[in-house]
């Protein structure tokens, strides 16, 4: 045990995206503080934000049908769909400014223009499906979105869908040419070569083992260094916990009361990966269809193209399983030493509340590949098995805590956990999460540094300028922004088209 101590202003803890978009914006608004990363991994993006462990969606609510709702009168409340919209067009014009500033570059290796798409089967999810596309494309966030049910269009959008399907069952779906395919892992990676250009200590192969506050308000955070086998202690004014599933174990640790009556249940991930060039080449879109009755949110069955390493894929999932793992890469132990007697009531509650969506897992667990291949068929009714392999996804720790719809509820999103005096915070949850990364962050500067709030609001909105305006009350500034973050970005259609005749792009 070494006894040493080094001080610095900002400890972020975790090398993911949320981390990564922090610490950048923080770099941006107060270039000399001093920031220290810890990651327990050997590099940055392994988790959560890795590409093969998420769906790669730049979730901006296009096609995605949990986040607009049936409201009794059939009519579709889509207000949770536009602001998820914006706060994806936040993420957007950050990159934008990055890429201007030329901080980061090669926006082609991050993000693609990919059509997303939202594909129902049988009338009354048909009736939904017009009825929201009626809602949003009346809305100037969602301008150029196209409904059709008929066979022969569909046939034109999703040819590999449509062939061979036999079903009289109605069918309908939605198309918008502005959606996107993002690798988060590669930004991520990105933001932290940027970081470490700036002189971030990030510290790769150290695991937080402990977070207590000093007599003096600060943070001292007890790390070990797995590379030598021995651990030391670092303060901070403000630490950020960015640990994906881990994050709740170590704002157990920090004792704050914000962070009690707060658990997690874990929710794995397997994806359908195809292996034949000939089947890739089909389809070209994300395609979301809707979750299955007792499904969580993050297990609606969609179809992806996919571009990894200027590769093109095609996943389908996720099928979702269970571990008590908070982490890809954590303990067995993890869920069970999550429990504490300040959450453990709120647990029982949730278990006793959620027993359809135990169900639920425990048959996505039992499933055979055979069966798997059974719910792809909905979505490719000729999928044969020798195509499609089996990959592991990340783990997903949806929040479990007591809210005014009663004790011990299942929380789907995103949440940020901040100490009263905004000295600490800890992200929490599930998507839209890497998507609205930006949005996020600026949520934590404001809650925990409100006293720069006046003097760093014009960086801000140099970085962001949509910043503080409602995008959806200037349909003026969304096409201009729409127009110059797609030229910057690399997102116009004649710039893709370019991409796609360079090689692989067209071939896995």
């Amino acid at each position: 045990m070494s006894n040493r101590q080094t001080n610095t202003d900002v400890i972020l803890i975790g090398a993911g995206v949320m981390s990564a978009t922090l610490g950048v914006l923080l770099k941006e608004l107060v270039p000399d503080w001093k920031i220290t990363v810890f990651e327990k991994l050997s590099k940055a993006g392994e988790e959560s934000s890795n590409e093969w462990n998420n769906a790669g969606t730049g979730h901006a609510a296009l096609c995605e049908l949990n986040y607009t709702n049936q409201k009794p009168d059939g009519s579709v409340d889509i207000s949770k769909a536009i602001k998820i919209n914006e706060q994806f067009q936040e993420s957007m014009q950050f990159w934008s400014y990055l890429v201007n500033r030329k901080l980061i570059s090669s926006p082609q290796d991050f993000i693609m223009s990919l059509p997303h798409m939202s594909f129902v089967q049988g009338e009354q999810n048909v009736t939904f499906l017009k009825n929201r596309f009626e809602a949003m494309s009346k809305n100037p966030l969602f301008e150029g979105m196209e409904f059709s049910d008929k066979p022969e269009k569909l046939a034109e959008w999703i040819p590999l869908i449509m062939q061979d399907r036999v079903s009289n069952e109605p069918i309908a779906a939605t198309k918008i040419d502005s959606g996107t395919d993002v690798n988060f892992g590669a930004l991520t990676r990105m933001l932290f070569d940027h970081l470490k250009n700036k002189d971030v200590d990030i510290k790769y192969k150290h695991t937080v083992q402990d977070i207590k506050r000093d007599s003096d308000g600060s943070w001292k955070v007890k790390v070990h260094d797995d590379s030598i086998g021995s651990s030391e202690y670092h303060t901070a004014k403000f630490v950020f916990i960015g640990g994906g599933g881990g994050s709740i174990h170590l704002l157990q640790k920090s004792g704050i009361p914000e962070g009690k009556q707060i658990g997690g249940f874990p929710v794995s991930g397997i994806f359908m990966s195809c292996n034949n060039p000939d089947v890739v080449a089909q389809h070209h879109a994300k395609v979301y269809g809707k979750a299955k009755v007792g499904a969580p949110p993050m297990s609606v069955p969609h179809l992806d193209t996919r571009y990894i390493d200027n590769k093109k894929s095609l996943l389908f999932g996720p099928f979702a399983g269970f571990s008590p793992k908070f982490l890809k890469e954590g303990s067995m132990l993890d869920l069970v030493s999550s429990v504490k007697p300040n959450n453990v009531f709120t647990m029982l509650a949730a278990g006793a509340k959620e027993m359809p969506l135990t169900k639920y897992l425990i048959q996505q667990v039992m499933l055979s590949k055979e069966q798997r291949l059974e719910e792809l068929r909905e979505f490719i009714p000729n999928a044969k098995s020798e195509d499609w392999d089996l990959i592991v996804a990340g783990q997903r720790v949806q929040v479990i805590k007591d809210t005014e719809a009663g004790k011990g509820t299942l929380q789907f999103g995103t949440e940020v956990i901040t100490a009263e005096d905004g000295s600490i915070a800890a992200l929490l949850g599930a998507s839209p999460g890497a998507s609205t990364a930006v949005s996020v962050m600026l949520e934590v500067i404001n809650r925990c540094f409100p006293e720069h709030k006046e003097e760093w609001e014009p960086k801000i909105k140099e970085m962001i300028p949509s910043y503080g305006l409602s995008l959806v009350n200037n349909p003026d500034l969304i096409k201009e922004l729409h127009a110059s973050t797609e030229q910057t970005l690399g997102l116009t259609d004649k710039v893709n088209e370019n991409q796609k005749k360079k090689g692989n792009l067209v071939k896995a």
